[in-house]
């Protein structure tokens, strides 16, 4: 099922090491490209929306490379799959930076943690960095082989709280429980860093090279 994965440059986050961990994963002669082209996204058979930072400099380099019609355009039409931030803009409205308009996808907020204690008394730290557990809400390819509850690695102040409930394939508690993986058609996105969650993240990361695009 050898293909093309085009990964999403626009400035923002290691994307060096996504695409190390999407080769080792991929089918035997997958062609995988870090791209801010469009018309290399659009030929593309999978894309990869990774991403880290602030989402007013994320909005504006995705404008300034003309990528969000493109973007929105490759969603829709072959599987999509985004990470931490790629995660985030997808959403209407972020409370980062005084206030962000995203790219409004799904109709949703993304907001800052709330200061708050886990089970211990002890205080949560923001933003949230390190190992925490995935609760799958509903069945979905990406998961196949990956047990419920397997620990992904987060580093995030701002979670996503979208509208519809039918969105959301994982959550995660921290302090609240948040949605950390949602999911609609070809599109697949998780707040955790996959190529960072050990053989969890790079099994998920493999049934994404294989994965058509159908949630079922």
């Amino acid at each position: 099922m050898a293909g093309s994965i085009a990964i999403v440059d626009y400035g923002m986050g290691n994307l060096r090491s996504v695409a190390k961990a999407i080769e080792h994963v991929a089918p035997l002669g997958t062609q995988v490209l870090i791209t801010d082209k469009a018309h290399e996204i659009l030929n593309a058979d999978r894309v990869v929306f990774p991403g880290q930072g602030a989402a007013a400099d994320c909005m504006a380099a995705l404008k300034a490379r003309e990528l969000i019609d493109p973007l929105a355009e490759a969603a829709k039409t072959r599987p999509f799959l985004g990470i931490c931030m790629g995660m985030q803009v997808m959403l209407d409205h972020s409370e980062e930076n005084d206030g962000v308009h995203l790219l409004g996808w799904f109709k949703g907020a993304v907001r800052r943690f709330p200061l708050g204690v886990d089970a211990n008394g002890l205080a949560l730290k923001i933003p949230q960095m390190g190992w925490n557990q995935i609760k799958q809400i509903k069945p979905h390819p990406l998961w196949q082989g990956v047990a419920d509850l397997s620990r992904f690695y987060f580093v995030h102040s701002y979670y996503c709280a979208p509208e519809d409930e039918s969105l959301r394939v994982g959550t995660t508690d921290y302090g609240i429980c948040y949605v950390s993986a949602l999911a609609q058609g070809s599109v697949f996105a998780l707040q955790s860093h996959p190529e960072k969650s050990a053989d969890d993240g790079l099994l998920l990361l493999k049934n994404f090279t294989r994965w058509d695009g159908r949630p079922d």
